[in-house]
């Protein structure tokens, strides 16, 4: 990531944020709760806005949903 961040940035920006939508998906399949996207998208604030830096890619990508 670092590489890429630096040289390709616009490049890397849409890999990070498919990263980020197949982790919002297992987030919705896993846990019954969350299946609507109303819910998903709460518990995915929270929790992006209490570990920021708990995958690395977060670093590179601002929050979104």
């Amino acid at each position: 990531m670092a590489y890429y961040g630096a040289f390709y940035q616009s490049a890397l920006h849409p890999l990070l944020l498919r990263i980020n939508a197949y982790l919002m998906r297992w987030i919705r399949k896993k846990y019954r709760r969350l299946r609507t996207f109303k819910k998903a998208k709460a518990c995915w604030q929270r929790v992006t806005r209490q570990y920021p830096r708990l995958f690395a890619h977060w670093a590179w990508t601002p929050a979104f949903w």
